[in-house]
C-alpha cells in the first residue's frame, strides 16, 4: 500500500462525526455547537494543551456575553485563565472579538487580504492587523493567543499558524469534521496546521525530512499533499493528527 492509498484510507475512516466526540475530545467539538465564525474563531486560538482541558476550558465561556456591553464581558470572565492567559487576557480579547464583529464578518476580512494573490499568509495578516486595530491591549498571554503579524517574504523560521490555520480548515471544508461555513476561500490554497504532534508524525511517515518545526515545514507538507489531492490537500490534516494522537505508528 503507497503512503497516498494509506491516507486515503485513513481520511475516509475517520470522516464521520463520531470522531469528534466527549471521548474524542477536540476544540472543534464546542465550535460545532454553535457553527460561528466568531465563537469557533476563540475555539482553535484557545486550542492548544491537552485536548480534554482545552474543551473543559471552552465549556465554561459563556459565548453570549459577545452581543453584551464591555463591562460585562470583563465582570463575567473575570475569574476565567487558561495556561498562559490571565483573565484580563481573555477579557481583552473577548472584547476584541465583540469589537470584530460590529466591523465585519472574518471572512470578508480575511478575504480582502487573500484575494489579490490567494495567499493564506496575506489573508492572516488582514485578519491579524484588523484585530491589532481594533484593540491596542497588549500582554504575553494576549500576544500568544493572537499571534504576531505573518512575515509572507521569509517564512524560514516563523510560527505555523497551527491555529489559525487549523482555524482555517473548520471554516473553508466542509465534511463530516469540518464546519466548511466560508465560501470565498478556495480550500486548495490551505495550509497544515502543523503542530509539535504533526510534525513528527509527518516525519515519520515520510512527508517531510526537514528537522526545523517552522512556517517553513507547513508549507512543505503542504506541497507534498497536493501530490495527493491538489483541490483538497488539507483534508489530511486530520488523519494524520489522529494517527499521532492514537500512536498507530
Amino acid at each position: 500500500m503507497t503512503l497516498k492509498e494509506r491516507l486515503d484510507k485513513e481520511v475516509e475512516f475517520r470522516n464521520t462525526e463520531s470522531e469528534i466526540t466527549e471521548s474524542k475530545p477536540d476544540p472543534l467539538l464546542v465550535a460545532k455547537e454553535h457553527r460561528d465564525e466568531y465563537i469557533a474563531l476563540i475555539c482553535a486560538l484557545f486550542g492548544y494543551g491537552k485536548a480534554n482541558f482545552i474543551v473543559k476550558f471552552l465549556k465554561s465561556l459563556d459565548f453570549s456575553i459577545l452581543e453584551r456591553d464591555e463591562y460585562i464581558i470583563r465582570e463575567n470572565l473575570q475569574k476565567h485563565y487558561y495556561r498562559f492567559q490571565k483573565s484580563l487576557d481573555i477579557m481583552e480579547f473577548f472584547i476584541t472579538i465583540k469589537r470584530l464583529m460590529e466591523v465585519d464578518s472574518i471572512e470578508n476580512i480575511f478575504y480582502n487580504g487573500y484575494r489579490k494573490e490567494h495567499n493564506i499568509l496575506d489573508g492572516l495578516y488582514s485578519v491579524i492587523s484588523k484585530i491589532e486595530e481594533l484593540n491596542g491591549f497588549d500582554s504575553k498571554g494576549y500576544r500568544f493567543l493572537i499571534g504576531s503579524l505573518p512575515k509572507r517574504e521569509k517564512i524560514l523560521g516563523n510560527s505555523p499558524y497551527k491555529r489559525w490555520n487549523m482555524y482555517l480548515r473548520w471554516m473553508v471544508r466542509d465534511d463530516n469534521i469540518d464546519l466548511g461555513l466560508w465560501s470565498k476561500i478556495d480550500k486548495k490554497d490551505l495550509l497544515l496546521p502543523l503542530d509539535t504532534h504533526t510534525f513528527k508524525v509527518s516525519q515519520k511517515l515520510g512527508l517531510l525530512t526537514r528537522k526545523t518545526y517552522d512556517l517553513k515545514s507547513a508549507v512543505l507538507i503542504t506541497e507534498k499533499l497536493r501530490e495527493f489531492d491538489k483541490k483538497d490537500p488539507i483534508k489530511y490534516d486530520f488523519a494524520i493528527y489522529r494517527i499521532g494522537q492514537e500512536s498507530i505508528i
